[in-house]
């Protein structure tokens, strides 16, 4: 997954070029008089507070208010990730990039069509209307008052560009379509440098960091005060989502995680509930092939006994160059299951995933002001959150998980897993399952909930959701992971959970992949003839990982040794792994012979011997935090250069606190781009109460005390007070003002 996670924030942005040119249909105007005036007046009604961890509090008269605020304040923070999401959300990525970026752009714009946007947005009902429209303004008015930012491609936000952006998540249905096989169907796509990939491809590189959070509830019943308590802790690309509260006289009032440049809360609380989404398993984004047949030069593809016409359209993608902006012009293939995406043989493929972005935007605020558990279910009936899980908790002590609420009903005959024909009638959607229908948990016995990129089968242990009640579609079919052990193994049986115990869990240090991987290693050594070189080569390597207890520290060398053995003999069975259909863990465990685990050893030893002088280096000296630059794809790294030393791992190994890092061709560290990139947790007492840190810190610019100030808290596990009420405020306030003074 990690492809998809950072192909979702990523625009190859060699430099932040004032050159680019903008698309020719949002060539930058002078604002009249009247849109001045408007803003103005919006701005006056509108008031941050920056706390001294530079997060805004954003308070408006209005819910629309406190969206102009809300966008203003993030563009204040990191205007560039702002406008990259919507440059990728709107399929405009080849005007920035030029043309290596143009088939990620067709991709975008068969499902994003302009037109169809604006109609969207003008049906839309009014009060929604209004928070597109101070969407747009805030965006505008920043610009107005910041003539030195000089935007890539959008020099003017419409309303209408809410409308393409209302999946909160990173990752989305959309990049399920793979872009290479989208371009060998509608053209020939320009290949990747081959001198770059050459560069990667030397290293031995570490398995691709799983997608998904972690979310964690406990009731009421389980916790020492008797309040719910929930653990808010995504795992995307660092810096993907901004930290902030909006507030509004409407009755708007949350605090959490917004991914740039969108106005709702996509994982956090108000003062009486809390949210948490995590990765779904679901297979809920479909495939079909199609029997297509050419008559006086149209298509048409078979459903039943019927040849039905191909529905087509035009689409141009705008692309820069040396010379100016060029344009490429596509005739796009649309079924009833929806557009063409490629070819298998002889069959052409379509895609059917959600869409219904007004539904979803919809979702997407309200569920912010739902104030229990009831009033937080009815936006779920909505049926738009199609690519997450959700976790919640309330302060009337429920908790609760639902699977993804978007699941189409259709047959369990077929494996949805891979294409199927889509001529047989048999494959039709018939609606959607109910959430009663879906896998769902409202306060469990045990009085626990945990979801990460697992299945939903141990989301509460033996109270958790049977596997035989629910079709076969509702999950992937995945095996539990080494992080879904770690969960339930925290969680079972523990009673009187606190604040700190709970935050201290998130930050367990056990790896459970490595608890059972290593025994496996260790009856491969203890097998060897004496009279093998790897005996003695290897002897002082061996002690030290019997005497480990599984438990990933700074100061750790079994942790440096383990991680690059893992890495190794990952990259060594993984392809063998995949044909046999296991995870390279179980390919480990049951197959790998002793050559494989024991070579694999020896290499580990003899790499980290090579770059750090001994194998027996320290983890943090080695696995290190470093923040130079607030490039989205191509973030520099330098050895020289300060860094802090962060000692829990990737997630592959089980860890709950997940750090994704490698070398880079120019490093020997290791630095990290991806994991823990939120942390909250949520005490739902009488008054609402919560702890928080934000990777490396709030800005994007790296000439502010916030781009960073927060590495040291992250790395430790030191969660800072979050100030949400205005009594909170005092005394840890660094400015307050209207946007734009």
């Amino acid at each position: 997954m990690l492809g998809i996670l950072m192909k979702t924030t990523a625009l190859i942005f060699a430099v932040f070029a004032a050159s680019l040119i903008a698309s020719p249909t949002l060539a930058q105007a002078k604002p009249t008089a009247q849109e001045i005036a408007r803003w103005e007046r919006e701005a006056s009604t509108v008031t941050i507070t920056r706390d001294n961890w530079g997060i805004a509090h954003v308070h408006g008269k209005t819910d629309a208010d406190a969206v102009f605020g809300m966008e203003y304040a993030q563009a204040e923070d990191d205007f560039h990730r702002v406008e990259v999401n919507y440059i990728q959300a709107l399929g405009w990525e080849a005007q920035a990039e030029g043309e290596s970026a143009i088939y990620d752009d067709l991709r975008m714009q068969l499902f994003v069509d302009e037109a169809a946007l604006k109609s969207e947005y003008a049906g839309s009902p009014l009060w929604l209307k209004k928070l597109m429209n101070a969407f747009a303004d805030g965006l505008n008015f920043y610009l107005y008052k910041h003539p030195d930012v000089k935007p890539l491609v959008i020099t003017h936000f419409e309303p209408w560009m809410a409308v393409a952006f209302s999946e909160g998540s990173i990752g989305g249905d959309i990049y399920d379509v793979n872009v290479k096989r989208l371009g060998e169907f509608y053209g020939n796509p320009p290949s990747a440098s081959a001198s770059s990939a050459a560069l990667v491809d030397s290293l031995v590189q570490p398995p691709a960091e799983p997608g998904g959070s972690n979310g964690i509830a406990i009731s009421a019943s389980n916790s020492a005060d008797h309040h719910a308590l929930l653990y808010i802790n995504p795992h995307v690309s660092f810096y993907f989502r901004a930290e902030l509260q909006t507030s509004s006289d409407e009755g708007l009032d949350a605090y959490g995680a917004v991914t740039w440049g969108q106005f709702f809360v996509y994982q956090g609380f108000n003062p009486t509930a809390g949210w948490m989404h995590t990765s779904s398993g679901v297979e809920n984004v479909e495939q079909f092939l199609e029997t297509v047949s050419q008559k006086n030069g149209r298509y048409y593809y078979r459903y039943g006994t019927r040849e039905l016409p191909m529905r087509q359209r035009s689409i141009t993608i705008d692309y820069k160059t040396a010379g100016g902006m060029a344009h490429k012009t596509f005739t796009a293939y649309f079924t009833q299951h929806g557009p063409i995406i490629g070819r298998i043989g002889d069959k052409w493929v379509s895609i059917d995933l959600m869409q219904q972005p007004i539904r979803a935007l919809t979702q997407d605020f309200t569920r912010m002001k739902a104030k229990d558990y009831a009033a937080f279910r009815t936006t779920m009936e909505l049926h738009t959150n199609s690519s997450n899980n959700t976790i919640f908790a309330d302060s009337e002590g429920h908790i609760a998980y639902w699977h993804s609420d978007w699941i189409p009903r259709r047959s369990d005959a077929f494996d949805w897993t891979k294409p199927v024909d889509g001529s047989n009638p048999a494959t039709a959607y018939h609606g959607l399952l109910t959430l009663e229908q879906t896998p769902h948990l409202l306060d469990p016995a045990d009085g626990w909930l945990y979801n990460s990129n697992n299945w939903p089968w141990s989301a509460a242990g033996p109270d958790s959701p049977k596997r035989a009640d629910f079709p076969k579609y509702v999950d992937r079919g995945r095996e539990e992971s080494a992080r879904g052990y770690h969960g339930v193994r925290l969680l079972e049986g523990h009673r009187d959970w606190t604040p700190k115990s709970l935050i201290a869990a998130g930050y367990d240090s056990y790896l459970p992949a490595f608890a059972t991987m290593t025994p496996v290693l260790l009856r491969a050594y203890d097998a060897l003839p004496s009279s093998d070189p790897l005996k003695s080569k290897l002897a002082d390597q061996i002690k030290v990982l019997r005497d480990w207890d599984y438990r990933w520290g700074g100061n750790s060398i079994a942790t440096s040794l383990a991680v690059s053995w893992g890495d190794n003999i990952f990259h060594s069975v993984s392809g063998a792994a995949r044909e046999d259909g296991i995870s390279p863990e179980d390919y480990v465990v049951h197959r790998a012979t002793p050559a494989q685990l024991l070579g694999s050893l020896a290499a580990a030893s003899d790499r980290l011997a090579a770059d750090f002088g001994t194998w027996q280096t320290p983890w943090g000296k080695i696995n290190r935090f470093q923040r130079l630059d607030d490039s989205i794809d191509h973030p520099h790294f330098d050895d020289s250069k300060p860094s802090i030393p962060i000692p829990f791992t990737s997630s592959v190994w089980g860890s709950l606190a997940a750090y994704g890092s490698r070398p880079y061709p120019n490093t020997k560290r290791w630095y990290g781009t991806v994991g823990n990139s939120f942390i909250c947790l949520v005490d739902f007492g009488p008054e609402v109460h919560a702890w928080a840190v934000t990777t490396g810190g709030e800005s994007g610019n790296p000439a502010s005390p916030h781009f960073d100030d927060q590495a040291e808290r992250y790395a430790s596990g030191n969660l800072r007070e979050v100030y949400f009420y205005p009594s909170q405020l005092k005394g840890h306030t660094e400015r307050e003002y209207h946007p734009g003074s």
